[in-house]
């Protein structure tokens, strides 16, 4: 019996000091297995970087607009009559002054006629009483008449006057009324659609033709009320507007020479115009085009990457590199972004700011250069050198 319960005893021993044995060994081999890992999320961030430039930068404005004509007519007779005769074709480029129409001019013609008959006869019967009025005055010296006499013969002879001068007055009216029959262009330009035809009746109230002037022509593009003071600046320096136009390589250069004197309340722009030479139509009224004008520029500024921007909750920040390797966040503000690049304030020219390979990177913590992955002319290595191309734009990262 004491020898069973000495073999139980010694069973449990064993098994309590193999347990104990394979626990240890157990914590062993997952301490060993763990400084690996540790190591590893030590290790520095792979990164490319860019170097910080200073340049002058352009701060530009890019709407679209359209072309407006600088003098549009829609042509009108004044009176109601008859066409007598169309002496252009539609689509036509016209001169100021050439005929466009003629009306039928014979009433007009006869009443101008009996205007001039009328003032010749009451002209002749002036001349007559001024003779009459000499002679009594010689009469009233000689005291052959009296003086009540030749007083009567002086008011005929002005009321006559009066008549006369009534006369030519009718004679200016039939010579207005004439010229009615005649329309001719009132600027130069070129006429659109002629649905009027010889014979037609036509009135005030109907359009004959339009004519719209072509060269010079300007467009015009709303500007965001924020560029408004520097929009006037430009305005009164007559700054370039480029006017980009589909299927023309090259873009069209105008000159700045109106800003509307309210803004939009509701869109929050200002109205603007700038006017082209059009010797060759490449504008046209009513066309949509893209216009860009150049309103102020932001001299000696720092130009990063849009890559390298954080758009993080407390604002726009990146990743400063040092020479010892270690990155450093840092708040930026933004000024200006064009294309690929933006301008901050914040970071000195020469600083190499990451660009890619931010996701992985710890403020303090140390990064390596991927060459490999990085463009040309933005690992840092060499300062001044050129800027990402990179086409990425500002990103939010946690």
């Amino acid at each position: 019996m004491k020898k069973k319960l000495v073999l139980a005893l010694a069973g449990v021993l064993i098994v309590a000091v193999a347990g104990w044995w394979w626990n240890g060994a157990g914590e062993r081999i997952s301490a060993k297995n763990a400084k690996p890992a540790t190591a590893a999320g030590g290790a520095p961030a792979l990164v490319t970087l860019a170097t910080a430039e200073r340049q002058d930068v352009p701060v530009t404005v890019q709407v679209n607009g359209s072309v407006v004509s600088l003098n549009s007519v829609d042509l009108r007779p004044q009176v109601t009559n008859t066409v007598a005769a169309v002496h252009v074709k539609e689509g036509q480029f016209v001169k100021e002054g050439q005929l466009l129409f003629t009306l039928d001019d014979r009433n007009d013609q006869a009443n101008l006629a009996r205007a001039r008959a009328q003032q010749k006869r009451d002209e002749a019967t002036m001349a007559d009483l001024e003779r009459q009025y000499k002679r009594s005055q010689e009469l009233l010296a000689q005291n052959f008449i009296s003086k009540s006499a030749t007083d009567a013969t002086l008011s005929q002879l002005e009321a006559q006057r009066a008549a006369v001068a009534a006369d030519r007055a009718a004679v200016q009216s039939a010579q207005v009324a004439l010229g009615y029959a005649t329309l001719r262009a009132p600027i130069a330009g070129r006429i659109g659609a002629v649905n009027i035809y010889p014979g037609t009746l036509v009135q005030p109230t109907l359009s004959l033709v339009t004519i719209t002037q072509l060269d010079p022509i300007a467009v015009s593009f709303p500007v965001p009320e924020a560029n408004l003071q520097d929009l006037l600046a430009a305005a009164r320096s007559r700054s370039k507007v480029e006017a980009l136009v589909s299927g023309r390589k090259e873009p069209l250069i105008g000159v700045l020479n109106f800003v509307d004197n309210t803004v939009d309340p509701q869109i929050g722009t200002v109205r603007a115009k700038a006017v082209f030479d059009n010797a060759d139509q490449s504008l046209w009224p009513g066309q949509f085009v893209g216009t860009r004008i150049t309103v102020r520029t932001l001299s000696g500024a720092t130009v990063v990457p849009a890559a390298a921007l954080m758009m993080l909750s407390d604002g726009a920040s990146l990743y400063v590199v040092d020479e010892a390797k270690d990155a450093k966040r840092r708040k930026v503000q933004v000024l200006y972004t064009f294309g690929t690049k933006v301008a901050v304030s914040g970071v000195e020219p020469g600083e190499q700011v990451v660009i890619e390979g931010s996701q992985n990177v710890r403020p303090g913590g140390k990064v390596r250069v991927d060459k490999k992955a990085a463009p040309a002319g933005t690992t840092g290595v060499t300062p001044g050198s050129a800027a990402s191309s990179d086409t990425q734009t500002p990103r939010e990262r946690a």
